[in-house]
């Protein structure tokens, strides 16, 4: 398998990856795949996905990143996403899309917050969401 253009950092048992403005399958797909085999390979808990740079999420990109999570959450790791960007979580919305089993936090360090400080590993609430405060 080939590298994908998406960087995926560890963070003690987390794993870390800033998704571009924008995403083609063929990177969303190699990157799914590049990051379940870092999740058993790192032995990760939990991924935190910055898509602050995100400009767009279209139904394919969506799809993908629940099946992403989904994943993870098969490996015994939760997935927190950060950074959304009004346009994309209004974009979403307008679709009828959802994103089960992911959690959301306003920032990255908020994500931080979320999983390191929940105890659980698979999954919790989905859609769970903290404020900057």
């Amino acid at each position: 398998m080939s590298q994908t253009q998406i960087p995926i950092l560890r963070i003690g048992q987390l794993l870390l990856a800033g998704l571009p403005n924008e995403l083609d399958d063929l990177t969303t797909a190699q990157f799914g795949e590049e990051l379940a085999e870092r999740l058993v390979s790192d032995g990760a808990r939990g991924v935190l996905l910055d898509i602050s740079k995100l400009e767009i999420m279209d139904s394919y990109a969506a799809r993908m990143l629940t099946e992403i999570a989904a994943t993870a959450r098969l490996l015994g790791a939760r997935v927190v996403v950060a950074g959304m960007q009004p346009a994309v979580a209004i974009t979403l919305v307008e679709l009828g899309l959802q994103l089960p089993g992911v959690g959301t936090a306003m920032s990255t360090e908020h994500a931080l917050d979320l999983l390191t400080n929940d105890r659980s590993t698979t999954g919790g609430e989905a859609g769970h969401r903290v404020h900057p405060g």
